[in-house]
């Protein structure tokens, strides 16, 4: 067993670690130490025993160093163990005694909505979005409240063209300027609302969900029954702020922000 003085070496090799998985590509080690404030001969060291373990990788010709396959074995194993899922589903559950609605998990995959979980109520009403359904991003509430933490950029790249707007009803963003319109405001507000943009006489509020470095790594969503002949411009303050804090609780649980 270690001791107490382990911790500080430990605590030291994960934010080399970090520091690693954030970068483009290998850094120097004196970039390392500059960045995390430590001795050189520190660093030099934390990246030796790293390197020893395979968590790192030395390119001795570059001098540099970056993660190595023990890194991504960790990242693999980690994924497979369905982290997302899991730490969501009781969530999912406390959100739907909450608000008697169904509840959904969701994550961006490419242009669209991958819904990983659903969460019913004990006499739900039928909506389409079961598990393994994919929506276009831009419809559903859970897909613009990731696509509104995005970068201009990569909203540009997923949705380059105006045939990108597929439509389920006549209700939706059109073309990319309408969704940046809608995106900022739902940005600006805290959630995204969907009013018969997927299935007509249903509507839906969304929240985002976040891991430790601020990328929108899914979004929980509440479904409900809700007709109107247009669009009305409801917002369900009270349903989203339920949704809301589902979706900041397992930020929380991601060690996310």
């Amino acid at each position: 067993m270690g001791s107490s003085s382990d911790v500080p070496a430990l605590r030291r090799g994960l934010a080399v670690l970090r520091l690693l998985a954030g970068k483009a590509g290998p850094v120097t080690a004196a970039a390392v130490a500059r960045e995390l404030g430590l001795p050189r001969s520190t660093t030099y060291h934390l990246l030796g025993e790293l390197a020893d373990a395979g968590f790192v990788t030395h390119l001795p010709e570059e001098r540099r160093y970056g993660l190595g396959l023990a890194a991504f074995e960790l990242g693999s194993a980690y994924l497979r163990h369905d982290p997302l899922e899991r730490l969501a589903r009781p969530l999912l559950r406390r959100l739907i005694e909450r608000t008697g609605h169904t509840a959904h998990l969701g994550v961006l995959h490419g242009g669209e909505t991958l819904y990983l979980l659903r969460e019913q109520p004990a006499h739900p009403h039928t909506v389409v979005t079961d598990v393994g359904v994919r929506l276009p991003a831009h419809l559903p509430a859970s897909g613009r409240a990731m696509l509104a933490h995005l970068p201009a950029a990569h909203l540009r790249a997923l949705f380059p063209t105006r045939s990108s707007f597929v439509r389920r009803t006549d209700r939706g963003p059109e073309h990319l300027p309408a969704l940046r319109r809608l995106l900022a405001v739902e940005r600006r507000r805290g959630w995204a609302v969907e009013d018969g943009y997927v299935t007509e006489g249903f509507a839906s509020v969304a929240a985002a969900v976040f891991d430790h470095t601020g990328w929108p790594a899914g979004a929980i969503s509440t479904t409900f029954r809700h007709v109107c002949p247009h669009e009305c411009g409801e917002t369900w303050f009270d349903l989203a702020t339920e949704t809301s804090r589902a979706a900041g609780e397992l930020t929380a649980r991601l060690g996310g922000r």
